[in-house]
Formats: structure tokens, C-alpha cells, sequence
């Protein structure tokens, strides 16, 4: 017998991006659906944890991250590569760096040819919903300035509940950066957030007013009151779905007390948000998933699904970090002073201002197709579906960053703090990892296996990437500000580079791809194009797991659209506009 107060119209599981952009476009609705958001970890509601300038260092606070690691990388010198994940309210916007980027709109329009449905998932669709989420701040200050972003108002929104936008104030040398990479022959982007993220840019972050953006700023939307009648948020961690037949009906929880487990039930749908590496962990306990690993396990078949778990996309990157001359910036006022940086916390406490809201608060990031890269054989070899997709218009070989705080990572490489941190992202990796089960105890996390470098085509496109950083530093406008090499491959040869690659590549936490979405019938296929499950009914699944292509950005803006375009299609099956 099920209790009332225990079931609900919805359940969504995972409250990071994706999840709660669901559960709040569905509570919304205009027939007032009841929504449980299930949350495994706590409320995170120290708002320590959201000055601008620390997010750089959220994500070492061990109770916002499940600490997750990959097992030994082959491609990497057999190193295990962080795998941060987001543990709270907000997931892993509570923990990321702040980058707000939608990508290339020609990843949204091969979503709708991958799943044969181009009015949902096309740029045109998508594009509508990245401007319900945001509110977006373009406005920069000074006169001077303004020469380096000019975005257009019809591309972004203005009374969403994600404030967006640009730093009030910048490090001295960001101006100086951001002109000597022009003249270095980087084409400069006036808004990466276009559709078109080609060109050097000045990154807009998920920040405003000094305070870090996360998910959780939907619950204090300005058009309603919290609480929300109709949604629920209840933490506890989500074990495994419950089934009657092949229909899921509810979910069990883990008590965090020790007493039995918890169920919650459904009468209309469940849905997992519980991201690339925690959604695939739950399917798996529920007996959805490849059989040789569940009965491996002695988990029950419920659904023989062998997409589960495969096809893992991540983007990785590695750094060329260059001592600069201490006359172009002033960072070691304040990184070297813990006075300074105690006395601006006690400012940011007091009104969310002061140097909390400049140093680290606004770097720059570009996109950049490369012609080399495209007459390489490696590159010919591959499919042609895959060359074909890498030459439209807006995709891109790799990214560059600038002005990224290596220091609060390696703190052992500076003796100052006068420096500048190039990192090179490949963007589009052929390398395709998994997650499998490695017991049946539901402590366990999976294991992830992304095999970072391992396709002949990584390795020599990551050679190439490299290389470039290398032509932009010994530019004379980069260059003649330089005074030494930090961090860098000892060589130009591509053997060196390819070492430092492997021994220094690091995860952008971009995890994407393992319960893709795709049409009936594909083999790597999990759920349809409506994030139904394939073979179970009451079940679906909404965030970067199901994405069948790796965007060419910083994930969590696709996570938080992706949430959107389930709501979307659940409102107009279940009729949830119609009073």
C-alpha cells in the first residue's frame, strides 16, 4: 500500500543543472503537477562557497564532491585523472569554474539529425530555451573596454533565472592579453554564446553581482514564492528504480540514518538526472543495462540495454604556463598577502564587492578550427560522417584558454603569482570510454574509463593543439612580455609534446554520452527521442549521459537545456499547460 504523502506526480533524481531546471519548468506547469527532486547530497548553502573569485576552489570542499577518480588512463602514462562530480544542491554548477557556453549551433542541429528530430533538439529550439533560462548581463563598464565584447540582445535573455554575464572589474592585463592574442593571429569573437563560438572571446561566466550562479537560483525565481507547493526537494540518495512488471512506479532510497530504505512512488513518470556517471550506476542496480555485467553481479535482468554505460565523451586539456613581467599586473598584491585576501572576504561578506569580484573573476576562451589538423592523415582516416561534421561551419578542432589561476592547482610550480596559464582543450575526441559496475554493492561508484588518448587521431590532433600554444607564446606582442617557462613540454618534437600530453592531461569535467539518446534500432542507443528508456515504461532520462553529441563547450549550459527540452516534451504529452 502506498502512502500519499510519499507519492508524486514526477520524480526527478539529481538536483545539478539538468534536474532542476526540470522539476522546475514541470512544477510550473499550469495544472500544478506534484514534483519530488531527489538529492543525494546536502543544501550547500554556505554562501562562502559562492564568491565569484574562489570558484577556482569549490570544488576541493569534500562534501560538494563525490571525489570521483577514473581507473588507471593507458593513454595517459597509466595515471588516474580527477573526476570531479558536484554533491549537493546544484550538482556541478555548485563546483565548476563559473564558464557559461552554449556551444556551436551545428551541435544542436546534428542532435536533431542523430535522433531524427530536428524541431526539438535543433539550434533553432535550443537556442529559444538558452534565452528562457538566462538573465544575461553584456553591459561593460568602461569605454575602453567595450571594443572586446558586443553581444547581441537578440541572442540572449533577459529575465531568466541563471544571471549571466561579464566581471564588473578585470585584472590589470586582461586588456593587454586579450590584444597581444589578436596580434598573435587569433580571430577575436565578440560573443561565443552566438551559436558561433569560433574566435577569441571574453568568456561569460555563471556569475552576477560578485556571486557564483548556480542551479539552485531556480528556486528563487522572482514570479513566485518559495516553497513551491506542488515541489518537493527531499535528500536522500536514490538506490535503484521500482518496478510493477516493466513499468516503473516509484524509486528506492538509502536511508542515510541506517533504518530501511525509502520509496517513493510515481503515477506518472520518473526521471534520472543524476548525470554521465551516477545516472548509468542507478539503471544498472535497477537491472537495466548489458546482461553479462548485471549477471556478473547477480543483478536481475529487467532489460538487456548494452548502450548502457558506453560511449563516454570528455573533453581534456593541458597547460603552457609562462612567468610574466610583474609590471603588467599586480596579482602578487594580493595572492601573496593573506591580509589582502582576508580583508576582501570580510568586503565580499559585507556587499559582494572588492577584490573577491576581480582577481580569477574574468578570463578569456576561443574556439578554433585548424586546416592543418584537416590535411592530417589521422584525420582522413576517420569516418566520413565524422569528417563531415568537424567541417561545418562552427565546429571546432580545439579551444583556448587564458588566464586560468594555476597556482590554487599547482602551488608548488610559482614562487610569484606574475603569470599566465595557456590551456589547450581538444575539443571532438575520437577516444570512446565507459562506465561499468564493478560490484553489486550500491556504495560502489562505477568505474570510469573515458581511455583519454587513445585514438590516433587525438594523439595527433592534441600534437598539433599544442603546438600552436607554443607559435602564440613566441609571438614578439605575447613575448615580448615573458620572462620565463614554467610549465611546458621540454620539447617542440612530437614525441615531447605527445609525452606531456599523457603526463599532464587533466578532465574538464565534461563527461557526456553514456545513455545516449538515439532512434529505434542504433546499437549505442539507451533512450529515444522523447528520453524514454528503451524496453521499460515510466522511465526516462535527462542530462549529459543521453547528449548523443560532445558540444563544443563547457557542459553545464547543455545540462541545463537539456533539463529544459524534457520538461518541454513531458508538458506537452501529459498536457500539463491545459487548466
Amino acid at each position: 500500500m502506498t502512502s500519499e504523502e510519499d507519492t508524486y506526480d514526477f520524480i526527478v533524481v539529481g538536483a545539478g543543472p539538468a534536474g532542476y531546471a526540470l522539476a522546475a519548468s514541470l512544477s510550473r506547469a499550469k495544472s500544478k503537477p506534484r514534483v519530488l527532486l531527489l538529492e543525494a547530497g546536502g543544501k550547500n548553502d554556505d554562501e562562502t562557497k559562492r564568491v565569484d573569485g574562489k570558484r577556482w576552489t569549490t570544488f576541493m570542499e569534500p562534501t560538494m564532491n563525490w571525489g570521483y577518480k577514473t581507473v588507471p588512463q593507458e593513454g595517459c602514462s597509466g595515471r588516474v585523472i580527477d573526476y570531479s562530480r558536484g554533491k549537493g544542491l546544484g550538482g556541478g554548477s555548485a563546483i565548476n569554474f563559473g564558464v557559461y557556453t552554449v556551444g556551436a549551433k551545428d551541435d544542436y542541429d546534428a542532435w536533431g539529425e542523430k535522433v531524427g528530430d530536428e524541431v526539438t533538439f535543433g539550434w533553432k529550439a535550443m537556442q529559444r530555451r538558452f534565452k528562457a533560462l538566462e538573465t544575461f548581463d553584456g553591459s561593460i563598464e568602461l569605454p575602453e573596454h567595450q571594443k572586446y565584447a558586443r553581444p547581441d540582445p537578440a541572442d540572449h535573455g533577459h529575465d531568466g533565472p541563471l544571471k549571466i554575464g561579464y566581471a564588473k572589474e578585470w585584472e590589470k592585463d586582461l586588456p593587454l592579453i586579450l590584444d597581444s592574442l589578436e596580434e598573435s593571429g587569433l580571430q577575436r569573437n565578440l560573443d561565443h554564446n552566438s551559436g558561433n563560438p569560433l574566435g577569441m572571446a571574453l568568456m561569460i561566466n555563471s556569475a552576477s553581482g560578485g556571486r557564483r550562479t548556480t542551479a539552485s537560483l531556480f528556486e528563487q525565481r522572482q514570479d513566485s514564492d518559495w516553497p513551491i507547493p506542488n515541489w518537493m526537494i527531499i535528500h536522500a540518495p536514490v538506490t535503484r528504480t521500482i518496478f510493477h512488471n516493466k513499468k516503473v512506479i516509484g524509486v528506492e532510497t538509502r536511508s542515510q540514518s541506517g533504518s530501511d530504505p525509502k520509496i517513493y512512488y510515481a503515477t506518472k513518470e520518473v526521471i534520472l538526472s543524476a548525470g554521465t556517471l551516477d545516472t548509468p550506476k542507478i539503471l544498472m542496480h535497477s537491472g537495466i543495462g548489458p546482461r553479462e555485467d548485471l549477471e556478473k553481479y547477480g543483478i536481475r535482468v529487467v532489460q538487456d540495454l548494452p548502450a548502457v554505460g558506453q560511449g563516454m565523451k570528455d573533453h581534456f586539456n593541458v597547460p603552457l604556463v609562462l612567468r610574466r613581467n610583474p609590471e603588467t599586473n599586480d596579482r602578487n598584491s594580493f595572492y601573496g598577502s593573506e591580509e589582502a585576501m582576508s580583508a576582501a572576504l570580510t568586503q565580499w561578506n559585507e556587499d559582494k564587492t572588492g577584490p573577491w569580484t576581480k582577481y580569477g573573476c574574468q578570463i578569456v576562451c576561443g574556439w578554433f578550427k585548424s586546416d592543418k589538423i584537416k590535411t592530417l592523415p589521422e584525420f582522413k582516416d576517420l569516418d566520413a560522417s565524422v569528417q563531415d561534421f568537424m567541417n561545418r561551419e562552427t565546429i571546432p578542432q580545439y579551444q583556448i584558454i587564458s588566464g586560468f589561476p594555476m597556482h590554487i592547482m599547482l602551488p608548488e610550480l610559482f614562487q610569484d603569482h606574475s603569470y599566465i596559464c595557456l590551456l589547450g582543450f581538444l575539443m571532438n575526441q575520437q577516444s570512446s570510454g565507459e562506465v561499468r559496475l564493478q560490484s553489486s554493492n550500491l556504495e560502489d561508484p562505477l568505474l570510469f574509463d573515458p581511455k583519454a588518448l587513445t585514438h590516433p587521431y587525438d594523439q595527433r590532433a592534441a600534437i598539433e593543439i599544442y603546438r600552436h600554444l607554443l607559435e602564440i607564446a613566441k609571438h614578439p606582442a605575447f613575448a615580448k612580455d615573458t620572462v620565463s617557462t614554467i610549465h611546458s613540454s621540454p620539447s617542440e618534437s612530437d614525441e615531447d609534446i605527445l609525452q606531456y600530453w599523457k603526463d599532464n592531461t587533466t578532465s574538464s569535467w565534461h563527461m557526456t554520452g553514456t545513455v545516449k539518446m538515439g532512434k529505434e534500432g542504433d546499437v549505442d542507443a539507451a533512450v529515444d527521442n522523447r528520453f524514454r528508456v528503451f524496453g521499460v515504461e515510466g522511465l526516462r532520462v535527462a542530462d549529459m549521459s543521453v547528449v548523443p553529441v560532445m558540444t563544443n563547450n563547457h557542459t553545464q549550459a547543455t545540462a541545463y537545456v537539456t533539463g529544459a527540452t524534457c520538461a518541454e516534451v513531458l508538458i506537452r504529452e501529459y498536457a500539463l499547460d491545459e487548466e
